[in-house]
């Protein structure tokens, strides 16, 4: 099926599917995607692409929250094929090189594969590509002047503890919130504001850090990497998931 694409506004696009989302920030000259799901996601990201109007020459850049491979995944063929820039903070660019990985080992994974949403998850993802391993070895971090000549001017905002390097985004006054702040996710027994499952994360202290930071944002819209869209000031939705 398809991706859900939803028009957030004349700049900001949504487009989630069961197992993660991505945005796209579309300019005169191009399209700016914000994570690219995961390998075998290319053909929905390129089909968000198209149906935006755009083909895969257009794609000025990709902007990762973090490199965990469900939400760089794609990146790494659009780098390879056809040299289009990956940037991320700068904490995350070794990362995303694959000099290192901070993400849940298929060992901490197969211990929950005993409950079968985890089950029915964990072989969802395998046919998406989830055991890939290779990196982006030409991602570079972020820059503001880089950013400025983007589409929409997507402001990097620091969210550390999913990943070392961690960031969303603030882009046509909408956040982009990745894997720091989500509203469900396949695993989980609940919808709505909420952090992922501990095993997911890197620092759980820094994850609930971020979700402080985030909460004195002046947004209204949260496009989270799992799970549906999110309207409402951004401090109630950090409340519910600090409640949790």
């Amino acid at each position: 099926m398809a991706p859900v694409l939803t028009a957030v506004t004349d700049r900001v696009h949504f487009a989630q599917t069961d197992l993660v989302n991505w945005t796209l920030v579309t300019g005169d000259d191009g399209v700016v995607l914000i994570d690219a799901g995961f390998p075998g996601s290319r053909a929905d990201v390129l089909d968000s692409v198209s149906r935006l109007g755009f083909g895969v020459g257009d794609v000025r850049a990709i902007l990762l929250t973090h490199a965990h491979i469900d939400h760089f995944g794609s990146a790494i063929w659009f780098a390879a094929t056809h040299g289009t820039p990956v940037y991320c903070h700068a904490d995350e660019v070794g990362h995303s090189k694959r000099e290192y990985l901070e993400q849940a080992s298929p060992l901490q994974v197969a211990t929950q594969a005993w409950q079968p949403r985890w089950l029915k998850w964990s072989a969802a993802i395998m046919r998406k590509g989830a055991l890939t391993h290779a990196g982006i070895p030409t991602t570079a971090p972020l820059s503001e002047d880089v950013a400025a000549r983007l589409p929409g001017g997507p402001k990097c905002i620091p969210t550390p503890g999913h990943t070392g390097g961690h960031c969303s985004y603030l882009v046509d006054g909408v956040l982009v919130s990745g894997d720091a702040l989500v509203t469900g996710h396949p695993v989980a027994r609940r919808r709505g504001p909420q952090l992922l499952p501990s095993v997911f994360n890197h620092d759980e202290d820094a994850c609930r850090r971020s979700l402080d930071a985030l909460a004195l944002l002046d947004t209204e819209v949260l496009l989270p990497g799992h799970g549906p869209l999110w309207r409402g000031p951004i401090r109630e939705a950090v409340g519910q998931a600090a409640a949790r």
